[in-house]
């Protein structure tokens, strides 16, 4: 049995990919109140302008290549039991070669269906308004908004407490509940952050700290990794 190494990784993994986000200064969002185009009442007050947006961030995410700190996640497979979880919702994890990927927070390239989310399909272009689920709803991005549940943060916390090694790459660790996932690690497992703006984490044992941008954070980290070959 491979040792289990579970990674939460968040918006900073993918910028170096280009892929800016809200938080940062000239974030993607930056122009647009983040409720209007994520939010279930965003949605409902200008549908249209929450497709546009998601569109171009479609077309954005097609246009990104995996960076080195993806790659180098996949590549760890070979030796670990590697499991991620991301709150990003573009797929450069397995575009990468990442294959157990656990998406948070949805998928930018799939859609759902305004009336059940169990109703989502594959999307490579333009999600229109008339585009209709077979249960008869519009369609939306299968993402999961502000002011909306994560259904799979359950699951989430379940391979948390699985984890022999822990992991946290490019978060802030300010998005609950995924910032939570934390409480949920072992007191004996130990814990990687990995970010260049080093977020607040509560202190624990075996706790490793590495203030570098993702890609060069993980190459001090798959050192460290090795001494549990």
């Amino acid at each position: 049995m491979k040792t289990k190494l579970v990674v939460l990784t968040g918006a900073g993994i993918s910028a170096e990919s280009g892929l800016k986000t809200f938080r940062d200064s000239d974030g993607l969002w930056e122009g647009h109140d983040v409720y209007k185009v994520a939010s279930p009442d965003g949605w409902n007050k200008d549908p249209q302008l929450v497709l546009d947006f998601y569109n171009l961030r479609r077309k954005d995410v097609k246009a990104a290549q995996p960076n080195a700190a993806h790659i180098a996640l996949a590549e760890l497979q070979e030796q670990f039991d590697v499991q991620i979880i991301t709150q990003n919702i573009d797929d450069l994890h397995e575009r990468a070669g990442s294959k157990k990927v656990l998406h948070l927070h949805g998928e930018i390239l799939k859609m759902r269906s305004v009336l059940d989310e169990n109703w989502n399909y594959p999307i490579e272009g333009d999600i229109r308004m008339g585009d209709i689920a077979e249960d008869g709803g519009q369609m939306r991005p299968d993402i999961v908004w502000f002011g909306e549940a994560v259904p799979k943060i359950v699951e989430a916390s379940d391979l948390v407490m699985q984890a022999d090694i822990f992991a946290v790459i490019g978060t802030s660790l300010v998005v609950y509940p995924a910032a939570g996932l934390l409480n949920y690690v072992a007191a004996k497992v130990p814990v990687y952050v990995i970010d260049k703006r080093l977020p607040e984490v509560s202190p624990r044992a075996r706790l490793h700290l590495i203030e570098k941008p993702a890609t060069e954070g993980v190459i001090d980290f798959r050192q460290a990794l090795a001494a549990f070959k």
